[in-house]
């Protein structure tokens, strides 16, 4: 991967892709599909290194992480769990002989069907799996462990699961210490650690639950907590414990690293959407796609796209429509679909369901769809190497 490069990874139902542009973020360029069209539920890289992975699987494949450390020209693949494919080949020679089939000893032999996500942080790197359970790897993805104190707590018997199962999705991180990480789960709220995964506290209390009574709405706040469906999170930079949340009952804020958490959907079209993204920089800036509901279709309200942006932490919503298609517009953003650079102005890209690709790189101002045709887009995560 050149020192300038610039590159999208884009997890798919049919594999994974890059799109590269040069330094200044044009010329893109699609290069795909990677990982054997493996389902790819979310891709990271390390701009240092140039070690990208993607993680994936079903029940078909099995559950695995894919890995390249030549910039994506090359991948291999930890398997993890067995598939159905086993099952096939280990009773049939000549199916085994055709998909070049051999005997593998796997580390969690049926324990989850699929790698939802990854985390790198602090030389670690995190997988989150379905069922819900959160991994991690001290070589760079070769070996996995599970972090049991996650599996082993007192409420995991409770976990229900959303409509794509019980997944933990989102990894969390604090760039300044290794001890601390949050996870999201479908549908069993927010966990946090700040011991390195020994013990973990759910953290989904409403800061002013009598404010918030009266929803009647399963997955809305009740008893005193936002919902525990929660669709995706991210922590905003600052030494602070800044977190924001969009879950299936509306976009959330908390300053205390999710102790308590306050309803910032008011000037939103709608209360569900999946994805969340935060400046680099400014705390108070987010983006975020509100979609017209669980029951209606799941698409933009009006099937006219806006990304709604905040620049007070909240308090108020500008949509952004210039460039994004504002009739017939049907497409749905997934909630690991959403992701930004560093750069000044910011960047901000979202991949639809559709296989379309919309960047903007002054912040949300205006919008260029720059790939299309894509598979369902699951995951979008940029590598930017300037």
């Amino acid at each position: 991967m050149p020192a300038d490069n610039f590159t999208i990874l884009i997890g798919t139902a049919k594999g994974a892709f890059m799109i590269l542009s040069d330094a200044d973020r044009t010329g893109w360029t699609v290069k795909g599909p990677f990982c054997d069209g493996w389902p790819i539920n979310h891709m990271i890289g390390d701009p240092a290194s140039g070690t990208l992975w993607a993680a994936g699987g079903g029940e078909w494949h099995g559950a695995g992480v894919w890995r390249s450390t030549d910039g994506g020209e090359n991948w291999t693949v930890t398997r993890l769990t067995k598939g159905t494919l086993d099952d096939w080949a280990a009773n049939d020679p000549d199916f085994a002989s055709m998909v070049s089939w051999t005997p593998e000893a796997l580390p969690f032999a049926g324990d989850f069907s699929q790698v939802w996500s990854l985390g790198l942080t602090h030389g670690t790197l995190y997988a989150g799996t379905k069922p819900a359970g959160l991994l991690k790897s001290g070589d760079g993805g070769a070996s996995w462990e599970k972090v049991q104190g996650l599996t082993d707590h007192p409420s995991a018997a409770d976990w229900n699961p959303g409509a794509a199962g019980l997944v933990l999705h989102t990894i969390v991180s604090d760039p300044k210490n290794p001890q601390k990480l949050w996870v999201g789960i479908s549908a069993a709220g927010v966990f946090a650690t700040e011991d390195g995964g020994a013990s973990w506290e759910r953290r989904n209390r409403v800061s002013n639950a009598e404010a918030c009574a009266g929803h009647d709405h399963p997955a809305g706040p009740r008893d005193g907590e936002i919902g525990h469906c929660v669709h995706n999170m991210m922590r905003a930079p600052g030494s602070s414990d800044l977190l924001y949340q969009q879950n299936h009952h509306g976009v959330w804020r908390s300053v205390d690293g999710g102790r308590n958490w306050d309803d910032i959907t008011e000037g939103l079209p709608s209360t569900f959407g999946f994805p969340i993204r935060v400046h680099p920089r400014d705390p108070d800036t987010i983006w975020t796609l509100p979609l017209n509901g669980d029951s209606q279709g799941r698409y933009p309200p009006d099937a006219a796209a806006a990304v709604w942006r905040s620049r007070d932490g909240g308090k108020t919503w500008q949509d952004m429509r210039e460039g994004l298609p504002q009739q017939s517009c049907y497409f749905t953003v997934l909630r690991q679909a959403m992701a930004g650079d560093a750069r000044d102005p910011a960047g901000v890209y979202f991949g639809t369901n559709s296989g379309s690709l919309f960047a903007s790189t002054n912040e949300g101002d205006s919008w260029q769809e720059i790939a299309r045709h894509l598979p369902t887009i699951l995951s979008v995560e940029v590598v930017d190497r300037q």
